[in-house]
């Protein structure tokens, strides 16, 4: 029986060992010309457990005390870590000292993690005190801010803009303890300072004698 006579009476096992060979010789040979499927190297955000709208979140100090509040119009808790994310978060850190008004402050966006002693504000992030009979009008401008809500202390690697009163100082990089007001510029810094006022508000332009700020900067 010659080749010929054997495929024509056996032509249905032909085909069905044909196409077992073609199919994986096929799809191999895709593969080849192809090359590797790209890698996916996108995380998403984790996914939340439930989203919180027009919130309110307070956090008290190692004494029990409240010591930080933040509303935002948005929070969502995420699964795992269960840390809350926040949109356009406004905060309010109180005073420790009598007759010291509260920082008032916004940012962006907002993280706290799940136990309230980790912070961090992303973006833009403005302070604000009031002026009392102790000291003027202060303001801090920066950006990215980490704090320890539990402590009252924050820091920052960003540029920062100080002021308290007429007093304008500039530098990159603050640190700040706001139980006892003390804020601290780190590197290149420079700005203009003024005798020391309790409100600067009353005192005019120009008053009192400016001087170029050199070193690490600080205000109370």
């Amino acid at each position: 029986m010659n080749l010929r006579q054997y495929l024509r009476d056996n032509r249905i096992t032909v085909v069905i060992a044909v196409l077992a060979i073609a199919a994986p010789a096929s799809w191999m040979l895709q593969r080849w010309v192809a090359g590797a499927p790209p890698t996916n190297d996108f995380i998403g955000p984790p996914v939340s457990d439930y989203v919180l709208y027009t919130s309110k979140v307070w956090s008290y100090d190692v004494d029990g005390l409240l010591n930080f509040t933040m509303t935002a119009p948005r929070m969502d808790r995420r699964a795992g870590d269960e840390s809350l994310y926040i949109n356009a978060p406004i905060f309010d850190i109180k005073a420790k000292k009598p007759g010291v008004p509260d920082w008032q402050g916004n940012a962006p966006f907002g993280w706290v993690n799940k136990t309230g002693t980790l912070m961090r504000l992303d973006g833009d992030v403005y302070m604000y005190r009031p002026a009392y009979a102790g000291g003027p009008m202060a303001t801090l401008h920066t950006s990215d801010v980490t704090g320890w809500p539990k402590e009252n202390r924050m820091e920052t690697t960003a540029p920062a803009v100080m002021t308290q009163g007429q007093s304008v100082m500039n530098g990159v990089g603050m640190r700040a303890n706001l139980d006892d007001n003390h804020l601290e510029l780190l590197h290149d810094v420079h700005g203009i300072l003024y005798p020391r006022q309790k409100n600067a508000t009353t005192q005019p332009v120009g008053h009192g004698v400016a001087a170029p700020a050199a070193g690490a900067g600080k205000a109370g």
